[in-house]
């Protein structure tokens, strides 16, 4: 089973690039978030407002685990997934694809009125605090890193296509 695992935070392309990813590879293609949101039947939002932010981390390291144990083609993870000790012990020998962004440009993708639970209150600050904080461990759990400032999901996809490839 070969699976291609794209991390980032808000704003990388995990989802817009995953899909296109996957299709161009001619596999399929499996969001943690949205797995979240089948088993539970609300959206990520009303999870970490109704049942909070743990048990939010609880059902997506469930995601992770399922994820990585029975899916063959691209996966796009939760920028906060990889927080967990045991979806980073997971990760190992995988492809791992780091999706880079600055700032300005996670916020434009995001925007600023962002019904991500954890951007609710000054969300630039908050995205800031989160990619400082997780980037260290994005770069240290990935096997390509690509950096998607100013640049079309085409063309992040043609050099993960080739990366992979290699």
């Amino acid at each position: 089973m070969t699976v291609t695992v794209l991390i980032g935070p808000p704003g990388s392309g995990k989802t817009t690039v995953g899909r296109l990813l996957a299709d161009r590879l001619g596999v399929d293609f499996r969001d943690t978030d949205a797995d979240v949101e089948e088993t539970t039947g609300k959206s990520v939002s009303d999870v970490f407002v109704e049942d909070g932010e743990e048990r939010f981390r609880e059902l997506e390291a469930a995601a992770v685990r399922a994820a990585l144990a029975g899916h063959d083609g691209v996966l796009s993870l939760g920028g906060g997934a990889v927080l967990a000790e045991e979806a980073q012990r997971l990760l190992a020998g995988h492809t791992v694809v780091y999706l880079a962004v600055g700032l300005t440009q996670a916020v434009q993708r995001v925007g600023l009125a962002s019904a991500r639970p954890l951007l609710v209150l000054n969300p630039r600050s908050r995205l800031k605090k989160l990619m400082e904080e997780r980037r260290p461990i994005y770069e240290r759990l990935a096997t390509i890193t690509v950096t998607t400032d100013e640049r079309e999901p085409d063309d992040i996809v043609e050099e993960i296509a080739k990366a992979v490839a290699r």
